[in-house]
């Protein structure tokens, strides 16, 4: 079957015709195609700055401008305004600075700079003399002054500057080393002398306020604050028993500091300056006093006799440990071991008992068969450090004391009275 197609040619006129319509359809799709309303515009009369606290990171900004596009960048105004201070918080912190102002007016005049002279011999040079510098504090208007004895030690010469610059020579009438404490003297006009307040170590808390004043490095009345670190500290000294009940502080404590009052917040001694501790030689917040409660109990006897007595038992023992205590088949596994008891000591007069014959214990002989000291006053005491520290610290010369024993094989109890070192 043929199929026939026919194809009509238009006119002219019906070309503009259907060519016009076709025109009309696009338009109408376009205009389909468009919302029905215009578009809001946001006014751009005036931008309202946008203030941030905290700042975003560059990429949370960035994550922002995407997700919330603005017609116009809104300025970042960044305000840092520091946080008021409560008043009480201000009037606590004026009243703490203020007696520390207080503590250094009132206490500074009394601290004096001491310079020690020694002369020391050369083969080719004959006499060097040699200068040492410290610190000390005035007690009395008689002219005494504390310092250390390290201060002043082997000085042939020494010389005080008091605070308005005036100097004197200074004579050494009292020294005890185990305390490391010396008392000077000066004949200076009662006018000059301010004297400082003995205060109180018994009752001293870890992180109560410290304040030093010294000469550090030979500058003259310098003022260091901190806290007090630890108490009841033991100074391992060569050549010296251990120095126990120390005040530890990180107030800075330098060369030169040695002897200076240690004070607390009402300007009152509570320690003398006397060591550090630092692989430096120079400060790292490690600084040691000496109590003033031993202050008060060693200074009044140098200044009468120029020593102070030592309290002493009279006898030497050994540290019991557990290992010796199994290979001697002692009762107990903790004290001292009496090895030894001089003769017409306080430990003689009470009877106690030394050795009685010698035991090897590996390598070693050791004496055994003396009494066994467990306390003090019923103050357990492990070592003859323990012991001298507790004498050192709690009695004096004359008081009574109970020693618990072990003898054998039974505990019981001693009387003693405590006797005066003998002087080496």
């Amino acid at each position: 079957m043929r199929i026939a197609v026919r194809m009509k040619v238009l006119s002219r006129r019906q070309s503009i015709i259907l060519g016009g319509a076709i025109l009309l359809a696009l338009m109408g799709c376009q205009l389909l195609s468009q919302p029905t309303s215009a578009p809001l515009q946001q006014p751009a009369a005036s931008i309202t700055p946008v203030v941030v606290v905290v700042t975003a990171t560059p990429a949370l900004q960035r994550q922002r401008a995407i997700e919330t596009p603005l017609p116009t960048p809104t300025p970042l105004i960044l305000v840092v305004t520091p946080t008021p201070i409560p008043p009480e918080v201000v009037t606590a912190s004026d009243i703490e600075e203020q007696l520390i102002i207080n503590a250094y007016e009132r206490v500074s005049p009394a601290v004096v700079h001491i310079t020690s002279r020694v002369i020391e011999y050369s083969f080719f040079w004959g006499p060097i003399p040699q200068e040492g510098t410290g610190s000390g504090f005035i007690i009395d208007r008689e002219g005494h002054i504390v310092t250390n004895n390290h201060v002043v030690a082997g000085a042939e010469e020494v010389e005080v500057t008091l605070a308005n610059g005036s100097v004197f020579p200074a004579k050494v009438i009292g020294t005890d080393p185990y305390f490391d404490l010396a008392v000077l003297k000066v004949d200076a006009p009662a006018a000059q002398l301010t004297p400082v307040e003995l205060g109180s170590s018994a009752n001293l808390r870890v992180g109560q306020r410290a304040i030093a004043i010294g000469n550090p490095f030979g500058l003259d009345r310098t003022l260091t604050v901190g806290v007090i670190s630890s108490l009841g500290r033991v100074i391992e000294r060569e050549g010296e028993p251990p120095l126990g009940e120390a005040i530890q502080t990180d107030a800075a404590i330098n060369p030169g500091n040695s002897g200076g009052p240690l004070l607390n917040s009402q300007g009152q001694v509570i320690g003398v300056n006397t060591a550090i501790k630092s692989p430096t030689g120079g400060s790292v917040g490690i600084g040691f006093a000496v109590p003033v409660d031993a202050v008060k109990r060693v200074v009044p006897e140098l200044i009468e006799k120029g020593y102070y007595a030592h309290p002493w038992l009279g006898f030497e023992a050994y540290s019991i440990v557990p290992a010796l205590a199994q290979g001697l088949d002692l009762p107990v596994d903790k004290g001292l071991l009496i090895a030894r008891i001089y003769r017409d000591s306080p430990a003689d007069k009470a009877g106690l008992r030394g050795a009685d014959r010698e035991v090897r214990v590996g390598n070693y002989i050791l004496l055994a068969g003396g009494d066994i000291v467990t306390k003090v006053n019923g103050t357990a005491v492990n070592s003859m450090e323990d012991l001298t520290i507790y004498l050192e610290t709690k009695t004096r010369v004359g008081d009574r004391l109970t020693l618990t024993i072990w003898r054998d094989g039974k505990e019981q109890q001693v009387e003693i009275t405590v006797g005066e070192r003998p002087m080496r």
